[in-house]
């Protein structure tokens, strides 16, 4: 007996262009480590006992009515244009449609080599299945769009990496996995009718009143803007912002090297493949705006008056470094307590991540410790902290209720970097007490809980993660 998933699957219509047919691989041994329960809901689920679940989303049971492929995409990575990538070890079972009526996909990762593994294993590790169930649950909660876990499975098998791993399959669900760069390969290949047909479906989709390609490139400009801006206010850094992660839906996408900062510095990296540092925090605005004009210019291959559309293509991107300008300060100016606008709030809020830099100071803590005496504690030099509270106190006595403000934008937990590495550690050897214990306390990260303060703790000097890693 399978699960029962009420799916509705558009993009299995599509031509045969678009993907490849694959299913998933079985594997050995499944054994379930977490199903969301909530999620199942939204997605019209109705839940099976365990067993069902551990053969459902390790891939060894296909439910009725799944149309299982391997989507076909291309893209920029650091800044270097790969012609074909695709889903070289995911699986697209299918999609459904919500009690809340959004359409979403249901994709198995780590499923299995596909046509477009390029010679990999298509499998996954346990820790980075780990990493994104915990993320991009957390992300979630935190209120910033993203992809969501439904469940993990263990596979029984092992993964070789840079030594034996147990192997595991993680079940995501997205809005859609559709990306930059599925519309960068069939640009590249002039596949003009496979474009406006992408283009047709994305719109279709997701931002059903754009009109035409350029429509779609301002809808997508616009919730770029605002992903990225809530990525910063939160200090997450993605750590690989390759066109091919760069979702259309604007959602956040593939949680491979990211990390959320401790210490504040605009220049932190921790992706061990990004070693220019293309994609540090300071950077992502600026990637965003890259990304979208990669978009701009695979859209306007399939429209019959180019330079108007290089004209019109031009004005939309070169508008989005001021809305994501507009969009950071507003996430900002709350996380200061601030509901209404001066001209001074730009310096005022620089002026405390110039010292918050300066003295090392916990990027999340000492937000979510403003309005109490506790914010200078973060501070090498409370007297630093000090000479910016003076005039950030005279600008609140124009705010109404800006503690209620600031506790709303600022969260108390994250999922920091030692305490995920250390989740895993826990794991591997058969210990998911940390894992389930993150998933409740990041499920409300904006919720005071004296008894989970040791979550709260940045790294000791021994516990720093000096670089994460893609690893799946």
């Amino acid at each position: 007996m399978t699960l029962t998933i009420p799916f509705d699957n558009s993009y299995a219509r599509l031509p045969d262009a678009f993907y490849a047919r694959q299913a998933p691989v079985p594997v050995r041994a499944p054994q379930l480590i977490a199903f969301n329960a909530d999620l199942a809901r939204l997605l019209d689920i109705a839940p099976g006992d365990v067993h069902e679940l551990a053969e459902t989303f390790a891939g060894n049971a296909i439910p009725a009515g799944a149309e299982p492929l391997a989507q076909l995409y291309s893209g920029h990575q650091f800044g270097n244009y790969n012609p074909q990538l695709g889903d070289g070890r995911a699986v697209l079972l299918g999609e459904t449609v919500g009690t809340d009526g959004v359409r979403r996909d249901i994709q198995l990762k780590g499923s299995g080599p596909t046509p477009f593994s390029r010679q990999g294993d298509g499998r996954a590790w346990l820790g980075p299945v780990l990493r994104e169930y915990v993320v991009s649950e957390a992300m979630h909660a935190l209120g910033i769009p993203t992809t969501r876990a439904l469940a993990a499975v263990e596979t029984g098998e092992v993964v070789l990496r840079e030594g034996p791993m147990p192997g595991a399959v993680l079940t995501r669900v997205a809005r859609s996995h559709l990306r930059v760069g599925t519309f960068q390969v069939f640009a590249a290949r002039g596949q003009i009718e496979s474009l406006r047909r992408l283009t047709e479906y994305a719109i279709a989709r997701h931002y059903s009143k754009a009109e035409g390609p350029m429509g779609l490139l301002r809808a997508v400009r616009d919730a770029q803007a605002q992903l990225i801006a809530s990525w910063m206010s939160v200090g997450f850094i993605h750590g690989v912002m390759n066109t091919d992660n760069c979702s259309v839906a604007g959602e956040t996408i593939d949680y491979g090297p990211c990390a959320f900062m401790d210490s504040y510095h605009p220049n932190t990296v921790y992706s061990s493949i990004d070693r220019a540092g293309r994609y540090a925090y300071s950077n992502q605005p600026d990637i965003a705006v890259w990304n979208v004009a990669q978009l701009a210019t695979a859209l306007i291959q399939q429209m019959e008056d180019k330079e108007a559309a290089v004209e019109e293509a031009t004005e939309i991107v070169h508008a989005m470094p001021d809305l994501l300008q507009r969009n950071w300060m507003a996430r900002f100016q709350a996380k200061i307590g601030l509901t209404t606008t001066r001209d001074e709030d730009s310096e005022l809020i620089s002026d405390l991540l110039v010292r918050m830099a300066q003295n090392h100071a916990d990027f999340t803590n000492t937000f979510r410790a403003l309005g109490t005496d506790k914010a200078r504690d973060q501070f090498i030099d409370p007297m630093a902290f000090d000479g910016w509270a003076e005039g950030w106190q005279a600008r609140l006595a124009h705010e109404e209720t800006p503690t209620q403000v600031m506790h709303a934008a600022n969260p108390v937990f994250i999922p920091r970097n030692h305490r995920v590495e250390q989740m895993i550690e826990a794991a591997v050897q058969g210990d998911y007490t940390p894992f389930h214990r993150l998933n409740s306390v990041l499920g409300q990260p904006f919720l005071d809980r004296p008894d989970n303060a040791d979550l709260t703790r940045p790294p000791s000097q021994s516990e720093v993660v000096q670089a994460t890693f893609c690893g799946t």
